[in-house]
């Protein structure tokens, strides 16, 4: 189960394009260092070196194995562990229902929004709700996606001055209604259907909108802080010539 998930949640082509946050460079020391101790369990008795979170960070030995499979191969296939499998592994049943819902929103391969599409609508309310872990990881992510390394910036200062498409644009306005608990009418659904989207389409945008909203709530609890590996990761092109 946790090698399919992980499949779905981490694409290999999205976190091996990580820049070191340090020196600039195209982060490839700690994936090739992960990947050479793939299938090891950790069981390191040191303390977290950086305070991610007000709630005890479990160590990986006391967890079930499952959820440390899936750590591990989302830390092999990436070069690092995001930081919200370890805050929510506190409670290891919440941890599973967060991700397995997380993966059906974010990874389903259905209906019209791309995964720029999906990431933006998080970057868009994670910012209203003031979140900093999902503004960060997932403006990581929408570069990454959409190939627009300034676009989540832009929808981070106010999205209604970036410069999104008409199509972007009706994703986040019918996000942003929901994400603000406004009244949502049938000219929030026309509005999505005159760019080409239907009624299951703006499930998917809602249900993402409200799920993150719950995100956004149990990072505030937790002060849940970004790993730097996210700042710098897909802000300029990666250097193929390097990998060889």
């Amino acid at each position: 189960m946790a090698s399919k998930l992980v499949s779905k949640l981490f694409r290999p082509h999205v976190f091996t394009q990580l820049a070191s946050p340090r020196s600039g460079c195209m982060f490839r020391g700690k994936a090739a260092a992960a990947v050479a101790v793939v299938g090891t369990r950790h069981s390191s008795s040191d303390p977290p070196p950086e305070k991610i979170s007000r709630y005890p960070i479990p160590y990986r030995k006391d967890l079930p194995y499952d959820i440390v499979e899936l750590m591990e191969e989302v830390e092999s296939k990436g070069g690092f562990l995001p930081n919200v499998f370890k805050v929510l592994s506190h409670r290891p049943a919440e941890f599973r229902a967060f991700f397995a819902y997380y993966n059906e929103l974010m990874n389903k391969e259905t209906g019209r929004l791309t995964k720029a599409d999906r990431e933006l609508i998080v970057v868009a309310t994670s910012i209203h709700n003031k979140c900093l872990y999902c503004v960060v990881s997932h403006s990581a992510l929408h570069r990454i996606y959409s190939k627009k390394p300034t676009l989540s910036d832009q929808v981070i200062v106010n999205y209604e001055n970036a410069e999104l498409s008409p199509r972007e644009r009706a994703i986040l306005d019918f996000a942003m209604a929901v994400c603000r608990c406004d009244t949502i009418t049938e000219q929030h659904f026309k509005s999505l259907e005159e760019v080409g989207f239907d009624h299951e389409d703006a499930w998917d945008i809602a249900a993402i909108a409200a799920f993150f909203a719950m995100s956004n709530r149990l990072a505030h609890l937790t002060d849940m802080r970004p790993n730097l590996e996210f700042y710098n990761m897909g802000r300029v092109p990666r250097d193929k010539s390097k990998d060889k």
